[in-house]
């Protein structure tokens, strides 16, 4: 047991062919050795467990070696090769700059450089997380980076290249370190896997890649976990076990009961999950993200984007053909606004519920006008088609039809008898339409059934069909050319005369009516005052060209609202630039009084005798 390694540490690369999902980054470094073209200073950047010490370690390593494969790999039998695996070489130096960080250890550095190396033809100098050096470290580092000795290089590692100073960027070759993909990770895994002698399923394995996000030393820590929680048998239920982790089963579970409206259902599976003591946070990320990958299982063309399980993807492929685009779409902006809300909500479990229940309402009958942002949960109307609705349809398609004409669809049988004894009257012979008058009895039927047709109150609207329940339709006709005859006699309006104090007042009337955005408009008109030019029209004067195109736009308006008001159809309205001897100005509150005050004194000696003051 004392001779135990981790995986991450047992099976960590030791060439470059090795390295798990960085194969542009390990193609450039193997051809620049291959040329000798190399730089004094590279940067290494990317996120945690990717392999940017790992690769440092293996470029220090190749561009010592004596004797370099053809394929740019180190050999592993020469004195330099063989000094760095047991780790005793002297031309290889790591630094952690989290407790190196100071100007000294700088200078430190800078005095060591200046040493050649014993064997082979560079010292490398791999200086990791470099980001948590100093400003002042970083500014006394500066001079050596850029012009080191020939045979120095640097090499340095962050996994946050923002938070070094551009002057370090600038003097080295930089190289991102991407994230190692999901297929990349489980194939790596199995090889482990496999010289370990454990048995893994590849859905497990797939779990595991997951969880990990795109590191393989986090990836090869969980895989030690599970292997000693399972004892050489990796399954996918123990892993989801051993890692809390929800199973797919509860999101397909959960995905049938919306499809089929089972909202008890649904509740009852969430309560389920919280239960285990899974969060809701994490519950519905999970839950939008099941939706995200039922719409890529949806086309073949982005079925590769499905980072799951051979098994589980025939899974989703079944359960994809069972959704509509629409609820996909839907649902999943329902999952991100309730992820967005989460936080800042008081009754989390509430906010998750609700969720839940629009969600399983988007497939029911009736919800296309909600758009998946809430749930329809309307009661249905007892009428199929409202009669108010439908009659003026029927009146273009089909001429009025005749007050003698019988009723195109009876009256219903279920009246008593002593209706068909009283005589029908002009209301009720009119065809109300034949789905109105089987799903619902007039009430005038019934009360003439009773003998007290001086009583009826009329109950649906007969306009559509050019009728007047009030009114019959004789009497409606005679009124109906009483008025047009009216109009054809109506004389035209003659136009009244307007004075100066006129057209002002309906100038500052209209300009305390303009809305609230309107603010500023509204005080340009306040203080100007129109001016007649004749009888007729009027002068507006503006100070530049800018408010004068203005004002010139609303013309038509206006001088619309001025004749309605003035009741002169021939009133017209100009605007004209003030001419530069022209003083056109706004007044203030101060200087209207004080030309008040010049015209009469006694507004001076009232201000000063109750001890106003002017604001």
């Amino acid at each position: 047991m004392e001779n135990y390694i981790v995986s991450a540490r047992k099976y960590r690369p030791t060439t470059f062919e090795s390295v798990v999902g960085q194969r542009a980054l390990t193609t450039t470094l193997k051809n620049a050795i291959a040329t000798g073209k190399l730089a004094h200073a590279y940067l290494f950047c990317g996120p945690r467990g990717v392999g940017k010490t790992t690769c440092a370690r293996i470029f220090a390593k190749t561009i010592n070696c004596m004797s370099p494969t053809a394929e740019g790999e180190a050999c592993n039998q020469c004195e330099s090769c063989t000094a760095f695996n047991e780790q005793r070489s002297y031309n290889i130096h790591e630094l952690d700059a989290a407790s190196n960080n100071s100007v000294d250890d700088i200078r430190q550095l800078v005095e060591q450089v200046r040493i050649p190396p014993q064997i082979g033809k560079y010292k490398v100098y791999i200086i990791d997380e470099v980001h948590m050096l100093s400003a002042s470290a970083f500014n006394a580092f500066l001079k050596t980076l850029e012009e080191p000795p020939r045979h120095a290089i640097f090499i340095l590692a962050t996994t946050e290249k923002h938070k070094i100073l551009p002057t370090i960027l600038s003097r080295c070759q930089i190289y991102d370190f991407n994230r190692i993909n999901v297929d990349d990770t489980v194939a790596h895994l199995a090889y482990v896997a496999s010289k370990e002698g454990i048995t893994a399923e590849p859905e497990a394995l797939n779990v595991i890649a997951l969880k990990a996000d795109g590191g393989m030393r986090d990836a090869l820590s969980i895989f030690d976990q599970v292997v000693s929680f399972t004892g050489g048998h990796i399954s996918y239920q123990s892993v989801i076990e051993n890692l809390n982790v929800l199973d797919y089963e509860y999101y397909f579970r959960l995905t049938d009961h919306f499809l089929a409206n089972q909202i008890s259902d649904a509740l009852l599976l969430l309560n389920d999950v919280l239960n285990k003591g899974f969060d809701a946070s994490h519950f519905v990320t999970g839950l939008s993200s099941h939706f995200r990958d039922l719409l890529v299982s949806k086309d073949p063309a982005t079925l590769s984007l499905l980072e799951v399980g051979a098994s589980i993807r025939e899974r989703y492929q079944a359960q994809a053909q069972k959704c509509p685009l629409p609820f996909l779409y839907r649902a999943m902006k329902l999952c991100n606004d309730c992820d967005l809300n989460y936080r800042a909500s008081k009754n989390k479990r509430l906010l998750v519920e609700l969720t839940l229940i629009q969600i399983a309402q988007l497939t029911a009958e009736g919800d296309e006008v909600s758009g998946g942002r809430g749930p329809k949960q309307s009661i249905k109307p007892i009428f199929s088609q409202p009669a108010a609705a439908q009659q003026p349809q029927a009146t273009h398609a089909m001429p009025q039809p005749q007050a003698t004409a019988a009723p195109a669809h009876p009256q219903p049988v279920q009246q008593a008898p002593a209706a068909q004894a009283v005589p029908a009257s002009p209301q009720v012979q009119q065809p109300f339409g034949s789905q109105t008058a089987a799903m619902r009895p007039t009430p005038t039927a019934v009360l003439m059934a009773q003998g007290k047709e001086e009583k009826k109150i009329p109950v649906m609207k007969m306009s559509g069909l050019g009728v007047s329940i009030k009114h019959p339709r004789g009497e409606e006709e005679k009124r109906q050319v009483a008025v047009s005859a009216t109009q054809q006699n109506v004389q035209p309006e003659e136009d009244f005369i307007f004075n100066e104090k006129d057209v002002n007042y309906y100038w500052q009337e209209y300009a305390g009516r303009l809305p609230q955005e309107q603010t500023a408009l509204a005080k340009r008109m306040q203080v100007i005052r129109l001016t007649m030019l004749d009888t007729t029209t009027f002068e507006a004067v503006v100070e530049n060209d800018i408010a004068a195109k203005e004002f010139t736009d609303l013309i038509p308006t206006l001088q619309g609202y001025l004749r309605k008001r003035l009741k002169n159809s021939k009133a017209t309205m100009t605007v004209r630039v003030s001419a530069p001897t022209e003083k056109v100005r706004a007044y203030s509150r101060v200087e209207k009084f004080q030309l008040m005050a010049q015209k009469n004194n006694a507004l001076m000696q009232l201000k000063e005798e109750f001890g106003l003051e002017l604001y």
